[in-house]
Parts: C-alpha cells; structure tokens; sequence
C-alpha cells in the first residue's frame, strides 16, 4: 500500500535539497506514518489503520468510531 494515511490523506510531497554550493537535487518529503491497532467497542473487533500523527491526534479528538464512520462513508473499507 502507498505512503497515505487513511484518515487525513496526507501523501509524499516534493522539493529540493540544496547542498552548500546552492545545488538542488529532488528529494521526497514522507509523512510520519504509524502503523496502529484499534479495538472498536462498538462492532466488538480490532482494526488496522495506516495513519499520520495528525490522524492519532484527530481520532484523539473526534473520537475512534466517529472517525471510522466517516471513513466508510467516503467509500474506505475498514
């Protein structure tokens, strides 16, 4: 699977890195993504997701079943 995470949708991005002589070479920018197991009470079952600290922040927010809630709406399968 690509570097995205399933919640945010965060992908690799590009730039440059530019050595002392001012030389610019093209890199890739990753998101720090986490590999991270959720026990969903509500469904009596552990899920899987692949996701950025952002998302750990948001599920920490919205709460896990809300987030996977919209999730399935926009067409993920979890």
């Amino acid at each position: 699977m690509a570097r995205v995470c399933q919640v945010t949708g965060k992908v690799p991005i590009t730039g440059n890195t530019v050595s002392h002589s001012n030389i610019k070479t093209k890199r890739r920018f990753l998101p720090n993504l986490q590999t991270k197991r959720f026990f969903l009470a509500e469904e009596d079952k552990w899920i899987t997701l692949k996701l950025s600290t952002e998302g750990l922040r948001t599920i920490n927010k919205k709460g896990l079943y809300t987030v996977v809630k919209e999730l399935r709406a926009q067409g993920e399968k979890i």
